[in-house]
């Protein structure tokens, strides 16, 4: 069970202090307090919080140090902060904001847009936290969440997994820089298919290196899928050198100095239409699109592998033809 959000409250009016304690409460986040800008430093290695509520005007060490100690240290630099600042304090707001401040809320607080604004804010924070640096997708933690939350739900939707073929070859022949542009190039197709044939609620993840999950509408698996074969096929031949493309394979050599030839990188493609009732943690789906995703790759080039059920409830596996609607059992 995930625990929820702590809150660091810093301000030395004791009356502020319980009103925040009281709304932060009621909402469902774990409280800490402080009254002194030495407090509030010592507040952040003991209780290690997931985002401060910063007055300006402490004892001692005043809201700016403070934030200024904040960013200077590597374990709290990219700590949210929100300022609390009074209504005519536009100068003290900006210099909250130049020092590294992410918000600020003026005194007297309306209480609902407080929350609000605490709440988008520890959102955007855990996506940050979570996503990939390469392409800024989601993580597996938040992949994990979401098909923990659809299943959870007993809804109908569909799974994908992708895996870029010979990655490793390509990525020791050419170099990591080139490595990246193919996981980017990847990434952007991706996302492209699922804004232009998808529903807003779709979900694209990036597991790591080279390894993406898309979960979607049932009805729209398929055709994001084929879209996303045909256009990462199409940005191959920018990804290879031209004497490569001509000869339609890599040439390496091995620890002992023989030649090898490694095909060009393809893509596998393995696809659970509908999830429903099939699996009772992400764990299991995973496997199952793990297991599709080894019957791809020993079918060679770029494949989409496809089980669905029959109409009388038995699993069918099929390779699609990325081109077109055939598909074989």
């Amino acid at each position: 069970m995930v625990e929820p959000a702590k809150i660091l409250v810093a301000d030395d009016d004791p009356h502020i202090r319980r009103i925040l304690q009281f709304l932060l409460d009621q909402a469902g986040y774990r409280v800490a307090t402080a009254c002194q800008g030495r407090e509030v430093l010592e507040a952040l290695a003991r209780d290690r919080p997931d985002l401060v509520l910063l007055d300006v005007m402490m004892p001692g060490l005043d809201g700016f140090a403070v934030l200024e100690r904040i960013r200077q240290d590597r374990e709290t630099q990219r700590l949210p902060v929100i300022m609390l600042t009074a209504r005519d304090e536009s100068d003290a707001r900006v210099k909250g904001l130049r020092g590294g401040a992410n918000d600020y809320v003026a005194k007297p607080f309306n209480h609902e847009e407080l929350m609000v604004r605490i709440a988008n804010m520890l959102e955007t924070f855990q996506i940050q936290r979570e996503a990939n640096p390469l392409t800024g997708l989601p993580g597996n933690l938040a992949i994990e969440r979401e098909v923990q939350r659809r299943l959870a739900a007993g809804a109908t939707f569909g799974a994908l997994y992708l895996d870029i073929d010979r990655f490793k070859s390509f990525n020791d022949h050419y170099g990591y820089a080139r490595g990246d542009r193919a996981i980017s190039l990847l990434a952007h197709v991706l996302c492209d298919a699922v804004a232009r044939l998808g529903d807003a609620g779709d979900f694209v993840g990036h597991v790591g290196g080279d390894d993406f999950v898309v979960v979607c509408r049932s009805d729209r698996a398929e055709p994001i899928a084929r879209a996303v074969v045909q256009e990462f096929a199409a940005g191959v031949g920018d990804l290879h050198d031209t004497e490569d493309l001509a000869r339609g394979y890599l040439e390496t050599r091995n620890r002992t100095g023989d030649v090898e030839r490694s095909p060009l990188i393809s893509l596998t493609v393995a696809l659970i239409v509908d999830v429903r009732g099939r699996y009772g943690h992400p764990a299991e789906m995973s496997d199952a699109l793990a297991e599709l995703k080894c019957f791809g790759k020993s079918r060679g080039g770029s494949v989409v592998v496809s089980e669905r059920r029959s109409a009388s409830g038995v699993s069918e596996l099929r390779y699609l033809d990325a081109s077109s609607s055939d598909s074989q059992t």
